[in-house]
């Protein structure tokens, strides 16, 4: 299996200093990180560790739901998933709140359920943040 890899450049100290993040793996982009950009609640323009794990969460839940409600029968039409993750005192990341909206076929809402509660339990980045509570809110639209 590959390793993806991200790099991050920083100068200065914690409350002074700033730094970059480098998606190296994909080459997609560098990013602007600070510490007290990071603990506001306005990012400005910066990102953090904790949209960083987001990211990396809801692209994740995304995949495993698709392939849950492929094996139990259905067929995932549209999925909109959104990965909220905390970052409180400490500081520590307090909680993330896995949000989706799902359009599929062929499987009810106990089914839909079923499959949403086995994606995040088997999804590899949920099994990686098992030291932080993560809830789920999963419904059908459409």
């Amino acid at each position: 299996m590959p390793t993806r890899t991200a790099r991050t450049a920083w100068n200065g100290g914690l409350q002074d200093g700033s730094g970059q993040v480098e998606l190296t793996s994909s080459g997609a982009g560098t990013f602007d990180v600070s510490f007290p950009k990071r603990a506001a609640d306005d990012a400005d323009g910066t990102t953090s560790p904790e949209e960083l794990i987001a990211a990396a969460h809801s692209a994740c839940y995304s995949m495993a739901l698709s392939s849950e409600i492929a094996k139990a029968g259905g067929t995932p039409v549209a999925l909109d998933v959104t990965a909220d993750v905390t970052l409180g005192a400490g500081p520590a990341i307090t909680g993330i709140k896995l949000t989706v909206r799902a359009e599929v076929e062929g499987l009810d809402e106990a089914a839909f359920a079923e499959a949403a509660a086995a994606a995040k339990a088997g999804c590899p980045v949920s099994k990686a943040l098992t030291g932080t509570e993560i809830t789920l809110d999963a419904a059908l639209e459409g």
